[in-house]
């Protein structure tokens, strides 16, 4: 299983490479996050989530606009809809329909309103980060709110697939979600560094690319073990089996290959 983090950036006006679809597992849960959520005023919406007032209004708008029913003329596809710098980096508007049908099995998103998408679920414009501190009547944050419902949706389809192995491309923002320890798998946490000024380091930008070029690496390769992870070669990046262990693999690349790539 691949996790990866949703996107701040959005595209709901380019048209979905796919007519296949379906509906997320907790829409209700979201509705009910939604509920509170749609009677905050601009201003309470700004400090929640410490963004400018044209973007709290924009945020205030699609709170209140949005609707537990999803369907294609009010949603689209997660994969396609989230459009941040991993997103750039899958590609999804590439995939074929058996990429897509692979995907579906193998990759999920997590999500502060959502909770877990499968790629194709439907989701309508929203904005709302994990690590919002935002009270509820399971705690004081989107934390409490989904305690361990997202690590059990995890082990169902671990089992589902008969595979113990998860991929994590999320941050560590999201990733704490799905409470690790709770998880019945083995979880390998890629890190990608690239090289500036002759030394080696993770750079947000270029990161975000490359979880976005595994996952796409993993999906249309149909990778099923941690042996073939080690082949990965996107963008000039490339295994440091030096600094590598088995659960925290690393991918470096050099300034010549950026340039190159």
């Amino acid at each position: 299983m691949i996790l990866l983090s949703p996107a701040k950036t959005l595209d709901f006006e380019s048209p979905s490479e796919t007519n296949v679809c379906t509906e997320p597992e907790f829409l209700e849960l979201s509705k009910n996050l939604i509920q509170g959520l749609a009677k905050l005023n601009s201003d309470e919406v700004g400090k929640l989530m410490d963004i400018s007032p044209k973007l709290a209004d924009l945020n205030r708008e699609r709170f209140q606009k949005w609707i537990a029913t999803h369907n294609q003329e009010n949603a689209k596809q997660a994969i396609l809809a989230f459009k941040g710098d991993v997103y750039e980096g899958l590609r999804a508007w590439e995939f074929t329909r058996s990429d897509f049908t692979y995907a579906q099995k193998k990759l999920r998103v997590l999500s502060g309103l959502y909770g877990l998408l499968k790629p194709l679920d439907l989701i309508q414009p929203y904005r709302l980060e994990m690590g919002t501190v935002y009270a509820n009547p399971a705690g004081k944050d989107l934390y409490a709110f989904w305690g361990e419902r997202l690590a059990d949706a995890i082990n169902q389809d671990l089992k589902k697939q008969k595979s113990s192995m998860i991929i994590n491309l999320a941050s560590q923002e999201y990733f704490k979600a799905a409470k690790a320890s709770k998880i019945e798998g083995e979880i390998i946490s890629p890190s990608f560094l690239d090289e500036k000024n002759g030394k080696y380091k993770i750079i947000s930008f270029y990161a975000k690319k490359a979880r976005g070029y595994m996952a796409n690496f993993l999906i249309t390769n149909r990778v099923e073990n941690d042996k073939d992870l080690s082949n990965f070669n996107s963008h000039g990046y490339r295994i440091s089996k030096g600094d590598s262990t088995p659960s925290s693999p690393v991918f470096t690349r050099s300034e010549k290959q950026r340039e190159a790539a």
